[in-house]
């Protein structure tokens, strides 16, 4: 269920938790029980810490804190071989 923000004059905000079908425009401050009008908030998006919410951090981590690489590609040589030649004139050629 979503949770609602109210401001009591007296008291000052609270939360209440209810359906989206039955929240109202005001209602009873749970300290003092005068009548609170909701508070117009910032929506609490990053508040779960469910397994979906675990993977959204750590990808957005990634953008600013990138793993450190070190070594080659699995599986792939490190540096690329030299293309072997079967000319005999090459053999002539000078060697870097």
């Amino acid at each position: 269920m979503p949770l609602y923000e109210y401001r009591c004059v007296d008291c000052g905000p609270f939360d209440v938790s209810a359906p989206m079908s039955a929240v109202r425009p005001t209602t009873a401050c749970p300290a003092c029980a005068a009548e609170s009008p909701r508070a117009v908030t910032a929506p609490r998006l990053g508040r779960g810490r469910t397994a979906a919410m675990r993977v959204l951090d750590s990808t957005a981590r990634t953008a600013s804190e990138p793993a450190v690489v070190s070594g080659a590609i699995p599986g792939r040589p490190r540096t690329p071989p030299r293309p072997v030649t079967t000319d005999p004139r090459h053999r002539m050629l000078p060697r870097p």
